[in-house]
Order: structure tokens, then C-alpha cells, then sequence
């Protein structure tokens, strides 16, 4: 039978549009709490973060709108897709959270779900504020000029 190999690195489940819509204030590490058959759906690769947030109910976290499908092979004991899941932070951590979210605009999204080195599933969280229609706009001409730039210095090099 054949092994993974340990060089491999841990599938991230990412939520691609954060870093569009939203200016990154502050990231952090946070575990979730899992049944079994999402973990094997996790480790499938099949969730999907783009609409999920997090909030804060007096010293609990909870993670709304992230979908992780149905484990088919689980076919009795399966999970409902867009259930809450609870987020595991110290007590500190959830008080520091809650004092920083008082400002007007920002929020807790997540970034992205993986297991760590330890096989425990994580989520990277963020602290956001939203971007305007003209910050998107100038970020997608910063990315369109770094990649011509780019390509005239591999055009040179070669």
C-alpha cells in the first residue's frame, strides 16, 4: 500500500475573494470543531469559505456560512453542509477580539481551513475592514503592473 509522502504540503481550503474585498487588519489561528465525517470531507478538499464570517456570542466564536458538502460514503451519519461551527480561542484571545470589533467596519472572516502538523484542523481568521470600489480598482492595476514588470525582466534575462 502505498504512503503519502511527508514533503507533501497540507491542502488549504481558501477563501479566494477576502483579500479583494477586504484591508487586513490583524490574522490569527483558531481551531473548529468538527464532526467525523466533515473532517473526511475537509480532507477531501470539498468546502467552500467565499460567504462564511465569524461572531462573537459573549465568550463563544462561531463560524456562519461556510458550506463543507456531504461525505458520501458517511451515508447515515452525515453532517448538515451549513451548520454553525464552533472556534476554539483562548478566553483572552475572544475579550482582545471583542474590544478590536467595536470599531465601526471591521469584522472577523476566515481566510482559510487546514490541518496543521499535528492533523488538527485550523482556520486562519482575520480581522477586516471593507474596501471601496476604487481601492479594488487600484489594487488590480498595483497586480497588472508588478506582473508587466515581471515579464519585460524574464523577457531580458533569457
Amino acid at each position: 500500500m502505498a504512503r503519502k509522502s511527508p514533503d507533501k504540503p497540507p491542502r488549504r481550503i481558501l477563501n479566494k475573494k477576502a483579500r479583494h474585498d477586504y484591508h487586513i487588519l490583524q490574522t490569527l489561528e483558531a481551531g473548529i470543531v468538527l464532526t467525523g465525517s466533515e473532517v473526511k470531507s475537509l480532507r477531501a478538499g470539498t468546502a467552500q469559505l467565499n460567504e462564511a464570517f465569524v461572531r462573537i456570542n459573549g465568550t463563544k466564536l462561531t463560524l456562519y456560512g461556510c458550506q463543507i458538502d456531504r461525505y458520501p460514503p458517511a451515508t447515515d451519519r452525515n453532517h448538515e453542509p451549513l451548520r454553525n461551527r464552533r472556534l476554539m480561542l483562548h478566553k483572552r484571545e475572544i475579550l482582545k477580539l471583542t474590544v478590536q470589533l467595536v470599531q465601526a467596519g471591521s469584522t472577523l472572516i476566515p481566510l482559510s481551513i487546514y490541518f496543521n502538523d499535528r492533523g488538527l484542523a485550523k482556520v486562519e481568521l482575520a480581522l477586516v475592514t471593507g474596501k471601496r470600489e476604487y481601492d479594488k480598482r487600484q489594487d488590480l492595476r498595483k497586480k497588472e503592473h508588478r506582473r508587466e514588470m515581471d515579464r519585460a525582466m524574464n523577457k531580458r534575462e533569457r
